[in-house]
């Protein structure tokens, strides 16, 4: 996916940390189809890996769970202490976590991955913090994520305005040599208008491009452009998302 920036990452998350839940549908819904994939039993240690402002921290606490939240944005941490929703909270990078071998009963992480350099390499280190018959859970964005958006843009003009995401045969590769298993699904959520639907994106601080972004304001032409180019579905503006779901067993 080539490097990123993990500073730009973590400004635009800590950006939208106060008012993420009120746009934060796509992450529900996320969460509830990866909890389906996992046993129904408990989990003592949770590691909740890029918990924004910790709704899912919240609800393995309520579990019965101990719970160490763990974000790459400060002020994302700041609103899950503000919220009381774990035991522990952690500044960290998850291709780099500052926790012991073999801690948790489940590394739990919920559209985060996706920010990552290497998705095996943050598997890798999730796995390691993971205690034998553990469980590593996560959900990604896989390629052709967010078409409607691009198609819109490429009416404005021919420049990068989404990332590009790993494919499904990359996402399956990097779970190649652990056991576990899998899910694809599509998810579309839908918009008044083309402006709710990109504000939908700037609400939870999913508006940095892996490709670097340069500063803009979208005038009224440009919008209007793209709300005649934005494929409509019954008056509504769709955005549909392709979710990859993967639960691994560690040895």
């Amino acid at each position: 996916m080539g490097q990123v920036n993990k500073q730009a990452v973590a400004a635009a998350f800590g950006r939208a940390a106060a008012h993420y839940e009120q746009h934060a549908t796509l992450q529900r819904l996320s969460a509830d189809a990866l909890l389906a994939q996992l046993p129904q039993r408990p989990f003592s240690q949770v590691l909740d890996a890029g918990c924004g402002p910790g709704r899912l921290s919240r609800y393995w606490r309520e579990q019965g769970s101990q719970v160490t939240a763990l974000d790459l944005s400060a002020r994302m941490l700041d609103e899950a202490r503000r919220q009381n929703v774990a035991h522990h909270y952690l500044a960290g990078d998850i291709e780099a976590l500052p926790l012991a071998t073999a801690s948790f009963d489940l590394a739990w992480s919920n559209l985060a991955v996706q920010w990552c350099d290497s998705l095996h390499h943050a598997l890798s280190e999730l796995y390691r913090v993971v205690r034998p018959g553990g469980r590593v859970a996560f959900t990604t964005l896989a390629q052709d994520s967010l078409p409607e958006l691009h198609q819109a843009w490429r009416a404005v003009d021919d420049r990068a305005h989404g990332n590009r995401f790993l494919s499904r045969e990359a996402l399956c590769d990097a779970m190649r040599g652990w056991q576990g298993h899998h899910q694809s699904i599509s998810l579309t959520l839908e918009f008044d208008d083309a402006l709710s639907a990109m504000r939908s994106l700037k609400g939870i601080g999913a508006t940095h491009l892996h490709e670097g972004r340069a500063s803009r304001v979208l005038t009224r032409s440009q919008l209007q452009q793209l709300q005649l180019a934005w494929p409509q579905r019954q008056g509504k503006y769709p955005l549909t998302y392709h979710l990859f779901a993967g639960v691994i067993t560690r040895d």
